[in-house]
């Protein structure tokens, strides 16, 4: 980020595929953005958009077991990215409603049960 170059609000539909700069109903996350990271969150968006045209197509062969199909993977992995994504760049009230949404299972999953935290956290305090 360059030093004159500002974050500006932006509000982010997921089911929309929506990013606009002022709110509306329709839009359900906030979030401070450069305009690089406007580029990736709008790459992000463009690439759910694909893997859900992807899937949808999938979904129709008779024979495909869900579980053993990369179309729902790939899905999968493009919506963690993008909300992980929305809730780094998010305010606080984004962070909090994508945490009650528990879509980022990676997040509560610390791994701090392993071996070498001794049962704490990376700091082990």
């Amino acid at each position: 980020m360059t030093v004159s170059e500002e974050k500006k609000h932006y509000f982010v539909s997921v089911a929309h595929g929506l990013i606009q700069d002022v709110r509306n109903d329709s839009n359900e996350f906030e979030v401070l953005l450069t305009t690089d990271e406007l580029t990736v969150l709008q790459d992000l968006l463009k690439d759910l958009e694909r893997g859900d045209g992807y899937a949808f197509r999938r979904a129709f062969v008779p024979y495909k077991s869900a579980d053993h199909d990369d179309a729902i993977d790939q899905f999968d992995d493009q919506t963690v990215k993008l909300f992980e994504y929305l809730r780094e760049q998010g305010t606080g009230e984004t962070r909090s409603a994508i945490d009650g949404m528990g879509v980022l299972p990676k997040l509560e999953n610390t791994g701090y049960q392993d071996k070498g935290y001794d049962g704490g956290s990376p700091t082990n305090k």
